[in-house]
């Protein structure tokens, strides 16, 4: 069996075991696992390696690019406005960023952003990855944009653009950047290892993204003027571009999140606890129970498959049917990273890794990681 290296509670010894046999199986690469229930952590635990080559193990402070897992993040960042007062979610957009009214969009509101139905999924050709560094003429060009459906009426994944949607309204309120809102407001008062992009100090302890071969794909090209089409080619996705250093110097609220299991926890936790985790206090009970007014539940524009929307988060689809009903949200990342919030147990779960699988959202690897976890539960 491969070693697996941190500590967890006996109770949860199946979650190291099933970590310890994806290892094994080959299609793990390197990877962490975290759970904390009721405020305590009772799984920390990782192992592999950091490289395709097998000679830098993963280690208790790797870090790694979680994709949308970082979105989790970015609608914790808009609750903690809307906590305080200085965002109001049911208000238009332009109330705080008036641009964003031009070409019919001035009825979009803050909600649709977090749930991703503003009609805004994407932007519009040509644009390029790098184009997504540009902070202000990325946000310039999503004002100036159509919506591609009627703004409220349904979802479609603002897969690529959501951090600079929400994160423009941070930064118009804030006078910040939602990366340095993020370093200063959430991760360093609870204490997490986690970042939007990465310090160049952090450089030699991230773990590479690894992308598997791609498979075949066979059936007839999508439309190109699909909701999905532009919205995976305004811009077109490229995993090794999460590699370089341009990427790690981006604000990308939406993607570009750097952590592991234990830094994500630490931060998603206060959520399951009711807004305080480590007696640092973020929300009220009040602002986390919006994550459960409905927003959206239907087949997602850009996914393809039915997601009912929160506020911020997913409260159930069929892609991921091994995450419980009740009082549970949750997202992952591209690759199948995961977060699992669970208000009726107190439980949070979070894995990261560096070999991607196929599909956005979930693996038959988190999916192991969680039935081990809730099998604990009993």
């Amino acid at each position: 069996m491969a070693e697996v290296h941190g500590r967890c509670d006996e109770r949860f010894a199946g979650v190291r075991e099933a970590l310890s046999e994806q290892l094994d199986g080959g299609e793990e690469l390197g990877a962490s696992v975290a759970v904390d229930l009721d405020g305590e952590t009772v799984v920390d635990l990782w192992g592999g390696y950091r490289d395709e080559s097998r000679t830098q193990a993963w280690s208790e402070h790797t870090i790694v690019n979680v994709w949308s897992t970082t979105k989790c993040v970015l609608a914790l960042a808009a609750l903690m406005l809307a906590d305080r007062g200085e965002l109001d979610l049911d208000a238009p957009v332009a109330v705080y960023w008036p641009e964003f009214a031009a070409k019919g969009k001035k009825d979009v509101r803050v909600r649709h952003l977090l749930s991703h139905t503003s009609g805004v999924s994407g932007w519009e050709q040509p644009f390029t990855i790098r184009d997504m560094y540009d902070w202000t003429s990325a946000t310039e060009r999503l004002a100036q944009q159509r919506p591609w459906w009627d703004p409220g009426t349904a979802s479609g994944y603002h897969a690529n653009n959501q951090g600079h949607l929400v994160g423009e309204l941070v930064r118009r309120i804030t006078n910040t950047t939602f990366k340095k809102f993020v370093a200063d407001r959430i991760a360093d008062p609870l204490g997490a290892d986690f970042q939007i992009g990465a310090r160049e100090s952090e450089v030699s302890r991230i773990a590479p993204v690894v992308v598997p071969p791609r498979p075949e794909v066979g059936g007839p090209a999508p439309d190109p003027e699909s909701v999905a089409a532009k919205t995976f080619t305004g811009p077109q996705a490229s995993a090794t571009a999460a590699n370089t250093p341009e990427w790690r110097a981006a604000d990308l609220g939406a993607l570009n999140g750097h952590s592991n299991a234990r830094g994500v926890m630490r931060v998603l936790r206060t959520l399951s606890l009711g807004g305080e985790a480590g007696g640092v206090r973020l929300l009220s009970p009040e602002t986390v129970e919006r994550v459960f007014d409905q927003q959206s539940d239907g087949v997602d524009l850009v996914l393809g498959v039915p997601i009912r929307w929160g506020t911020g988060f997913c409260l159930g689809t069929p892609a991921v049917p091994y995450v419980p009903e009740g009082r549970t949200f949750f997202w992952g990342g591209w690759g199948g990273s995961l977060a699992i919030m669970d208000l009726d147990r107190r439980l949070t779960i979070t894995y990261m890794m560096n070999r991607m699988a196929g599909g956005v959202l979930g693996s038959p690897r988190s999916e192991a990681y969680v039935r081990a976890v809730y099998a604990a539960m009993g």
